[in-house]
């Protein structure tokens, strides 16, 4: 059995993946261009990926393929409709990052809400040495407790970003995009209202036909001028040039984004033109990926390719 890592480098050096090894060949390449795929998957039994595409143009040799495993939740790199005509399982892995999707959101949201890099940079620029006041706060900042926080998404994240929201205090609403999660645990509302009446309103949905763009300049004039977004899910849910007029705009009050619509972050989105705003905090992609995510995750992965071969 000969199993092959097509971007190692994206599960991380730190996590051991010596324990593959028991069950087969294993082949690791940090990083595989589409233009590569075909090359290395020629005598591959099982692919591991996470972005990369697999479909006939990559795949189309790969005589010996039988499961693909991707090391997300995501799929939309793979053909579906192809690896059912060849009779190629795949499998992908949900659950594994729920907590640390839903730390990584609350972070986000307390550096906006707090104006934590204002405060940072006044300190570090040894400007509170010289100040005469023990205390400094130009910036005004808010409690989260009695807020409003609007989830977009209520799937096994959205559901915990909401636990945690009302631990804080906060009076939590959701809209559902896909009309199939409810709860009477949160009240729901129509999407215009969400908007309309949040403070906060994170992003926790997949991205689809009925979510890609969601977030254009209609939506965010109806939102408050105040209110903080926060993008966990994907990057197309959310205009960029968009958000970009609307930041510069002073239409919101901030966004945080883990996820852009081209990853890595393109030299020509609209964002770059506000990244030195405050208001505006982008992390290159690493909600997801605590060192404990990534243990599980890749314990899945090993308990998948075990039991096919079994």
């Amino acid at each position: 059995m000969k199993i092959v890592f097509l971007d190692r480098s994206s599960i991380g050096e730190d996590i051991d993946l010596s324990k593959f090894e028991e069950l087969g060949e294993v082949i690791y390449y940090d990083f595989t261009y589409p233009d590569e795929v075909e090359k290395r998957a020629v005598d591959a039994d099982v692919l591991i990926v996470n972005k990369t595409l697999i479909n006939e143009d990559t795949i189309g040799n790969a005589k010996n393929l039988k499961l693909v495993c991707v090391t997300a939740t995501g799929t939309n790199n793979l053909d579906k409709d192809y690896l059912k005509k060849r009779n190629i399982k795949w499998h992908n892995v949900a659950g594994y990052s729920t907590e640390t999707v839903a730390q990584h959101t609350f972070a986000m949201a307390f550096y906006l809400l707090e104006h934590l890099p204002y405060y940072d940079k006044y300190v570090s620029s040894g400007a509170y040495m010289g100040d005469r006041s023990f205390t400094h706060f130009a910036k005004n900042f808010h409690e989260l407790s009695r807020m409003t926080w609007g989830i977009i998404g209520l799937g096994t994240i959205g559901r915990r970003v909401a636990e945690i929201a009302s631990c804080f205090g906060c009076m939590v609403q959701y809209y559902s995009t896909s009309g199939k999660n409810h709860t009477s645990d949160y009240t729901e509302v129509d999407f215009d209202t969400l908007l309309s009446t949040s403070d906060i309103i994170s992003i926790h949905a997949p991205l689809n036909d009925s979510t890609a763009g969601l977030i254009d300049s209609g939506a965010l004039s109806k939102m408050k001028s105040t209110a903080i977004l926060l993008n966990l899910g994907r990057g197309p849910i959310i205009v960029e040039s968009d958000l970009a007029a609307a930041i510069m705009e002073n239409k919101i009050g901030g966004a945080g984004l883990d996820v852009l619509s081209k990853e890595p972050m393109a030299s020509d989105n609209p964002l770059a033109k506000v990244m030195e705003d405050e208001r505006l905090f982008i992390t290159p992609h690493i909600a997801w990926a605590s060192v404990e995510a990534r243990v599980r995750l890749m314990d899945i992965i090993f308990e998948q390719v075990k039991a096919f071969i079994s």
